[in-house]
Order: structure tokens, then sequence, then C-alpha cells
């Protein structure tokens, strides 16, 4: 069931797997992606794994708040919000939770996110997990096909979005894994109709182009932290992930052959074995 509340002045929008009593997780997703691209069996998964998991749609994307009225950012023009304002968010939502710290999983701009809360609010961040991402937005740019998925038009009907969908998942997807196309076109078409706002996306990367360089600001981050990575991302190159885990001191770095910028089923197991590793270990 989803739930939303109020944070940092909007509404979250946000659904529960597990336990009260496990170990909070909070998972934090991409760019344009809403709560639902955190799969729900790997929801589950985590669950069973003694987490009490929560996975949330950030501003600008399905049930949450969305920015309409500051419309389609503009060249030199100010960005409607940076990461920090997400960052923010998150914490709005923990504290909505009752959680006074949470383990924090970020995928992609997620994983951004996640950095940026632990940067800003280090005490609500019990381990950090970075999931295919990047310290900064020059860090690790994206291949030429990465990047046309990126400013490629989005287009107004249902059927010719989740046409697109299966186009991007098939460049920016896992080589070394079969696509599911049922399974993406499923996810599409349920993203569409709980909100379709390409606005609200170009708006969420104008905010990571605004937001710089967190380099400097993870060699501050003191909890026990992991970095996961695809070898065969072209989206964000396993380059990013390199610089994410060499800028967070003590910080442990996984990456997966033949795996792009998507989690592949095979891979759950030890995606979430390694998550679990993490928050009941440490280090």
């Amino acid at each position: 069931m989803t739930t939303r509340v109020a944070a940092n002045g909007i509404e979250i929008a946000y659904e529960s797997f597990g336990s009260p009593a496990g170990r909070p997780l909070l998972l934090i997703m991409g760019l344009g992606a809403q709560l639902i691209h955190w799969d729900e069996g790997f929801c589950r998964l985590l669950a069973e794994q003694g987490h009490h998991v929560v996975r949330f749609d950030n501003r600008d994307v399905g049930l949450s708040t969305h920015f309409h009225d500051r419309g389609a950012p503009a060249r030199g023009a100010p960005s409607a919000y940076v990461l920090d304002d997400l960052a923010d968010d998150t914490a709005g939502l923990m504290d909505a939770l009752g959680w006074p710290a949470a383990h924090v999983v970020g995928a992609s701009m997620g994983g951004m996110i996640a950095q940026t809360l632990a940067i800003r609010h280090p005490a609500r961040v019990l381990t950090l997990t970075s999931i295919m991402s990047t310290p900064g937005p020059s860090i690790a740019p994206p291949t030429e096909a990465a990047s046309a998925v990126l400013r490629a038009t989005p287009p107004a009907d249902r059927e010719s979005v989740l046409a697109q969908a299966v186009r991007t998942w098939s460049i920016i997807g896992s080589p070394g894994y079969e696509l599911d196309r049922e399974n993406v076109t499923m996810k599409a078409a349920l993203a569409y109709d709980r909100c379709f706002d390409p606005l609200g996306t170009a708006r969420q990367l104008a905010a990571i182009m605004a937001s710089g360089d967190r380099t400097e600001g993870l060699g501050g981050v003191g909890v026990p932290a992991l970095v996961l990575h695809g070898e065969d991302d072209p989206l964000i190159p396993v380059a990013g992930g390199r610089a994410t885990a060499a800028a967070i001191p003590g910080a442990r770095l996984v990456t997966y052959p033949g795996m792009g910028h998507d989690l592949p089923v095979p891979l759950w197991p030890q995606i979430t074995a390694e998550i679990t590793k993490l928050t009941t270990e440490g280090a």
C-alpha cells in the first residue's frame, strides 16, 4: 500500500516491506524512476534478510509532489532545485517514518542523493550503499549511445512510451544478461499510469548538473560504505563507481561483469548479500 507523508515541505509517497522491527533500509531510485523501479522481488529479498525496507518516489516523479509551476529547465537559468534538496526530502521522510537513522541504498541519481545525504546529514546514515553512481556529473560521462537516450524527446502517447522504454533498456541495460522485455514493458506501463511527467525528469536532470562534484565532501563520510557497479554500464561507466569508492574512506568496491545500468535478476542474490553483509557487519 502506498502512503503519502509530509517531508521537507512537500509530500513523499512510499511503500514498505518486512517487519518494522527489522533493520531500517531506505531505497533511493534514480533519474525519472519511480518507487516501482525497485522491483518488489528485490525488496522482498532484502526484507527476508532482516531489513525493514522502504522505497519511495523522489520529488517530481510518481505520486510525490511535482514542481509543475517551475516548468521546463531553461539554459542559463537556475535549476528548480539541487540534489541537496532531494537529500533533505529523504531526511524528512525518515522523520515521518520515525527513523533517527537508516541504512541507505541509492541507485544512479539515487546514489548521488544517498551520497549527499551522508555528507549533509551524517548522523542519519548508518551505512551507505552507492550503486551505479558517481561523485559528479563530469566523472565517467556516458557513451554517445547512452547520452542519446538521455537527450531523446519523450513521446506523448502511452504505446510510444512503452516502446521507447524497451529501446532505452536495450541500450543502457546489462549486455551480459537477456533483457526481460515483458517486465520492462509492464514497468513502463505501470509508471505511465501512476504518473507521466517528462518535465519532472528534466528538472531532476538539471538538479544533477547543477549540484557539482561531491568528491571532497565524500572524503568526510565516516560510515561503512559499499560501492556496487556494473563493468559494462554505458550510462555511468564503471569509472564512476571506482571514483566513488576512492573518495569514501574505507569504502568497499564490488563490480559485476556483464552488468549495465540496471539490476539483473540473476545478480539479486549477490547484490542483496553484499548489502546485508554491510548492514550487519559494517565495512
